[in-house]
């Protein structure tokens, strides 16, 4: 009885200790400064222009601590280059709570409303820094 008794109290602090580690690296990770870049294939009806200066507002976001967008750079085609899109943001969050928080800002949520209708494909990368 004693031995089991030892053995369950040796189990239980076991996986107490394993579990630290990984809810202090989540801790940590939402700390992490994060990059969110979207890349828009517009419709071909779409001034690309016209577009810029809706996704401008993705800035203005409160979460959003730096914010750039840009067309594709004239550089040399080589095959791992992709110049198929047209525009592309990349925002600088804080930490991965404030991407989050960006997710459901209103503003966020009414350009993808207003806008969706834009482009035929959408692709998002995102890495913590």
């Amino acid at each position: 009885m004693k031995s089991r008794r030892k053995f369950l109290q040796t189990l239980t602090v076991a996986g107490a200790a394993a579990t630290l580690p990984i809810n202090l690296m989540a801790e940590q990770a939402n700390k992490q400064k994060m990059i969110h870049q979207v890349f828009f294939w517009l419709n071909d009806d779409v001034e690309v222009n016209d577009f810029k200066k809706e996704a401008a507002v993705l800035g203005k976001c409160k979460s959003v601590a730096k914010f750039y967008m840009g067309t594709p750079a004239p550089t040399e085609k080589r095959s791992v280059v992709d110049h198929s899109y047209q525009v592309a943001c990349t925002l600088f969050f804080d930490s991965i709570e404030d991407q989050n928080d960006y997710q459901v800002d209103p503003m966020h949520l009414a350009f993808i409303e207003k806008n969706s209708n834009k482009w035929n494909k959408v692709q998002v990368y995102d890495f913590v820094i």
